[in-house]
């Protein structure tokens, strides 16, 4: 990606900006944030409410505040030039030019344009876990580096600053991947590991880049996690996190949850132990019934879901939550108006270079090697998501596949798009019998949640709240 002249002056003065700041608070945090939350106040006036100038003193000022100490982790354990160049990937790329650029996009060209997106370097995976679909695909799949390449810069030109990579296992490209950090530095690169192959040589690379973390694949304590994940799974995992550690790197853990480890992975020895080791972030995941071979039965019950959606709540409170940044994407749609997929906030390439509304979603009508990503997402099937979102009201019902499954297959049979399981081809109709049951034992719960508790407003605008959608045309 060529950054332009602009773009190189605004990283130079937020660079200067941060490291000045860097400094005087590594001096004395608590007095001097203060500091620097009242020059802000001052500086942007009435652009933001008082309320939340005051929030933010009484949480640098309490020793005891979750955000007090995951601020103070950061700044105690993280390596300054490595957050240094990662914020000005995720605030000047993603946050101010990307999301500036997307909205723009997203008017000129009447579809969705992604916040990020999610894509596979190669379906090889050095592991075999119990419900995962990779597992059964193979090692032959790839895409190339220029692909790869060619979706970041079509990606950045849409106003695409983040890119989430997971597979197989994407570390199984790392070379390629560390070159496509290197070539975007106001791109932010994620991928999703199984930490196998996380040595000292990438954490120094990593440490020398700045735009790229990780989220390690770890589900509770070593019984939990190598049940699903095979023996000595855990012992890597844990061995690259305090490798990670010792660099100052800021990485982060993925956790699926599922009807059988749901108490180990929110439990409070699990927690307490991944914020010891420098955890700054956790991803956590409902388990999908994706693929022929998939496990019904690891679907989480109501009742279990119902107990996500309060936990949730409970480990980000103020005082009696954990130092860490927790993100549920099935219990947390209610903060960005519902399901994200299909290029709303993100879509899905697969190693093949199948365009895909969303990873769980293995059906598509376009691929990159014949089509733009412009062209893939004014596409029937991604329009259809984009003329339909939300496909729930309720916010606790967000997924068109688990939650809705009637918009799936509406959408797949009439757009005619085709499944892209790389070993046995899943018709729309044998994914959603696998989720029925769920979907109806599943609303009544979820309705009865969302009328006793107060929702956000995440200020979003659908289709259907367009001069277009209302004219009828």
């Amino acid at each position: 990606m060529i950054i332009t002249f602009k773009e190189k002056i605004q990283r130079f003065i937020a660079g200067i900006t941060f490291d000045r700041a860097y400094r005087y608070i590594k001096k004395n945090p608590a007095d001097n944030i203060i500091k620097l939350i009242d020059l802000g106040q001052k500086l942007m006036g009435s652009d933001f409410p008082v309320k939340n100038y005051d929030s933010f003193r009484e949480a640098v000022r309490d020793p005891s505040n979750v955000w007090n100490r995951f601020a103070m982790s950061v700044i105690d354990e993280c390596d300054g030039d490595y957050l240094r160049k990662m914020l000005l990937a995720l605030g000047i790329g993603a946050g101010i030019n990307g999301t500036k650029t997307v909205r723009k996009n997203r008017e000129k060209y009447h579809c969705n344009i992604p916040f990020l997106i999610l894509l596979d370097p190669t379906s090889a995976c050095n592991m075999n876990c119990k419900g995962c679909w990779s597992a059964e695909y193979g090692h032959k799949s790839n895409l190339t580096l220029d692909e790869m390449r060619s979706i970041v810069n079509q990606g950045t030109a849409l106003g695409t600053h983040v890119y989430m990579m997971t597979g197989g296992e994407p570390l199984v490209r790392k070379d390629d991947i560390l070159t496509l950090c290197r070539e975007n530095p106001n791109c932010m690169f994620l991928c999703y590991t199984n930490a196998t192959l996380i040595d000292e040589k990438f954490c120094e690379e990593m440490k020398k880049l700045g735009n790229l973390t990780v989220a390690v694949s770890v589900e509770g304590d070593m019984a939990s996690n190598d049940m699903r994940r095979g023996p000595g799974a855990y012992e890597k995992s844990i061995r690259a996190i305090d490798l990670m550690h010792s660099y100052g790197l800021i990485f982060g853990i993925s956790v699926c949850y599922t009807s059988a480890n749901i108490p180990m992975v929110t439990s409070d020895e699990f927690l307490d132990l991944m914020v010891e080791k420098g955890v700054k972030f956790a991803f956590y995941f409902n388990y999908m019934p994706v693929g022929k071979n998939a496990v019904v039965d690891l679907i989480p019950k109501p009742d279990q879901r119902a107990f996500m959606y309060s936990w949730l709540k409970k480990v980000r409170d103020t005082h009696s939550g954990k130092p860490m940044f927790f993100m549920d994407f099935q219990d947390d749609a209610e903060y960005v108006g519902g399901c994200i997929a299909g290029g709303r906030n993100y879509f899905h390439i697969n190693s093949e270079g199948d365009m895909e509304p969303c990873v769980f979603i293995h059906f598509s009508d376009s691929n990159i090697k014949n089509k733009t990503l412009l062209e893939g997402l004014q596409s029937p099937l991604f329009m259809a998501y984009y003329h339909n979102q939300p496909f729930n009201d309720n916010h606790l019902r967000p997924c068109p596949m688990l939650e809705n499954p009637e918009y799936i297959r509406q959408i797949v049979n009439q757009t005619k798009a085709l499944s892209t399981d790389l070993v046995e081809k899943e018709s729309v109709e044998e994914l959603t019998a696998k989720t029925e049951q769920f979907a109806a034992d599943w609303k009544p719960v979820a309705d009865k949640l969302w009328e006793e508790n107060k929702h956000p407003d995440p200020k979003t605008q659908y289709y259907r709240d367009t001069p277009e959608a209302k004219s009828g045309k």
